[in-house]
Order: C-alpha cells, then sequence, then structure tokens
C-alpha cells in the first residue's frame, strides 16, 4: 500500500469469507490479529513503516475457517462485514470479528504480495 501525506491511499484489496466453526457456544474464525490506533505501531512486525496502525492477521491456524477461505498471517484487515477497520481498537476489531449471531465473516484484505503482481501487470503493459 502506498501512502503519501495529503493523497489518497491506494491499495489492492481481496475479499475472503470465513464461515465460523461452531463449537458448542463459540464460533471459531481460526486466527489471531494484532494492532490497532490504541497499540504500539513499532511493535507491529508487518508494519513496513512502523507507524501503521491498522489490524493484521498475527496467526491463522492450520486447517482452520480462516486458512481454508485463504486468509493468511501479515494480511491487512480493510474492513469488516462493512464496517471500516482502519481507525479501530484493537478491542473494537475483536468485538466486530467474533459477534455472536454472525456465522459468516466478510473481509477485505491487502496484502504486500497482491500489490507486487498488481504492480509488476501493469508494468508489462
Amino acid at each position: 500500500m502506498s501512502f503519501i501525506p495529503g493523497h489518497p491511499v491506494t491499495a489492492v484489496v481481496q475479499r475472503i469469507e470465513i464461515h465460523k466453526l461452531r463449537d458448542g457456544d463459540n464460533l471459531i474464525l481460526g486466527f489471531s490479529i494484532g494492532g490497532g490506533i490504541d497499540q504500539d505501531p513499532g511493535q507491529n512486525p508487518f508494519s513496513e513503516d512502523k507507524t501503521d496502525k491498522g489490524i493484521y492477521v498475527t496467526r491463522v491456524s492450520k486447517g482452520g475457517p480462516a486458512e481454508v477461505a485463504g486468509l493468511r498471517m501479515g494480511d491487512k484487515i480493510m474492513q469488516v462485514n462493512g464496517w471500516d477497520m482502519t481507525m479501530v481498537t484493537h478491542d473494537q476489531a475483536r468485538k466486530k470479528l467474533t459477534k455472536k449471531n454472525e456465522d459468516v465473516v466478510r473481509l477485505l484484505v491487502t496484502r504486500k504480495s497482491l500489490e507486487t503482481v498488481v504492480r509488476q501487470s501493469m508494468m508489462q503493459h
């Protein structure tokens, strides 16, 4: 994702739909997140310039719903079920993802490899 102060942010995004796994009263997504506007972005291993306070996928459970859906460690979550996730606290993000009445989570994510592929294809034309 490229960011220049005063200019629009551009990002290549992918839609991912995760069907939560029901385990008794729990709904399992199969991934963990890090980041948020209330966290230290310097501690985020996926933030390139160490100032990005976005929500990132920090772990994906092998064989879990998130892995099956195509989510990858390092993906930046831009939206959850239509809700903007670019300026939320860690707890707000967790609550949006773990709503008990939602069996499906629709994510809009961006990842470095997506951006690289698009940039390479644009250079070929």
